[in-house]
């Protein structure tokens, strides 16, 4: 299935400069939504994923439903000051400005093993954040996921050292 065809592009958002791949388009329609789960589900069902670690907000869109169909556990990373418990927190950089994302200290245990899902790959700083989090808490990467691999931004780069896989490349 062609995915592309379901991403919409809004320019100058979240500012100017800014080509922005809208996934709720895709999301409307159950046959590339499920289409998109379950390609992910049938690559990692045989790896006995203990939990799927989402970032705010979009990633938790597909982080749920994967964490459901594969039989293990869901992780929110959040934006300081969300998450009710004792966290870690990780600064990172993304491709128009700072931010800051937290882990819960005991959302992971050591040696789970962790799927990665987030909606886009565009610079890698979310993802590569959230990977120093989970090894912080003693958790091993298994992959890091993607809808959209946006590639000429080279995010992957930041990630050579874990496996990165995305659906849709532009």
């Amino acid at each position: 299935m062609d995915l592309k065809k379901y991403i919409r592009d809004v320019l100058d958002f979240p500012k100017k400069g800014i080509v922005f791949k809208d996934i709720t388009t895709l999301l409307k329609q159950p046959e590339p939504f499920q289409y998109a789960v379950d390609t992910i589900v049938d690559k990692y069902k045989d790896q006995k994923i203990d939990k799927v670690v989402s970032v705010e907000a979009r990633g938790y869109i597909f982080g749920g439903v994967l964490a459901y169909k594969l039989n293990c556990g869901f992780v929110p990373v959040r934006k300081p000051g969300k998450l009710p418990a004792e966290t870690i927190a990780k600064d990172y950089t993304l491709e128009y400005g700072t931010n800051t994302i937290e882990i819960h200290t005991d959302a992971l245990e050591p040696g789970e093993k962790v799927l990665i899902f987030d909606d886009l790959l565009a610079t890698g700083g979310t993802v590569q954040a959230t990977c120093q989090l989970v090894e912080q808490l003693g958790a091993k990467v298994i992959s890091c996921v993607f809808l959209i691999d946006l590639t000429f931004l080279k995010g992957a780069e930041k990630l050579k050292n874990y496996e990165v896989f995305s659906l849709i490349e532009y």
